[in-house]
């Protein structure tokens, strides 16, 4: 499935969320623990991913982390270091993650997800998006999903597949600058 063709609209409002930080999702958090922590187990699952304390986001958040023997995708890719995505803590429930622009516009329009606050600015890439808690088990499928999407673009073979892509700084052969 791909998570731009097949993108569900998400069924509701959004939910309000803070406009100060740190940047919380402040009501329609799921009902059940459940749903989150089978979410959260099945993303930390992911092959190429490792938990981590995170580097940016508030005590007790949990961030995705590429691996290290993992080629590294556009620096747009990530939040900080190889933290491509993090899960807030209760009673939050949201998470931060990175996409490509024209997924992240995407998934917001959809109603998914909201840009981070300081987004598209000198201190954040423009593909951060908050992601709003998953409600439901259909709903921790399709933010899995998202999730698989951020994981695609931290990689290098996800990113070696755009042709218009120039390379990031850490990835340019130090031979080739002389």
């Amino acid at each position: 499935m791909d998570v731009i063709t097949d993108l569900p609209r998400r069924r509701g409002s959004r939910p309000t969320t803070s406009s100060d930080f740190p940047h919380r999702q402040l009501d329609q958090q799921p009902v059940d623990p459940g749903v989150r922590d089978d979410m959260a187990r099945r993303a930390f699952g992911l092959d190429g991913v490792v938990e981590r304390d995170t580097i940016i986001s508030v005590p007790g958040a949990r961030a995705l982390v590429l691996a290290e023997d993992r080629s590294a995708g556009p620096d747009a890719a990530f939040i900080r270091g190889r933290e491509f995505a993090h899960l807030h803590p209760g009673p939050d429930w949201s998470l931060h993650l990175a996409l490509p622009d024209a997924t992240a516009d995407l998934v917001i329009e959809r109603g998914w997800a909201e840009l981070h606050l300081i987004a598209r600015t000198e201190y954040l890439p423009g593909s951060v998006v908050m992601v709003y808690a998953p409600r439901d088990l259909g709903e921790a499928e399709v933010v899995l999903r998202l999730l698989r999407a951020s994981l695609e673009f931290a990689s290098k073979a996800a990113a070696e597949t755009d042709p218009h892509r120039t390379p990031a700084p850490h990835e340019v052969d130090e031979d080739a600058r002389s």
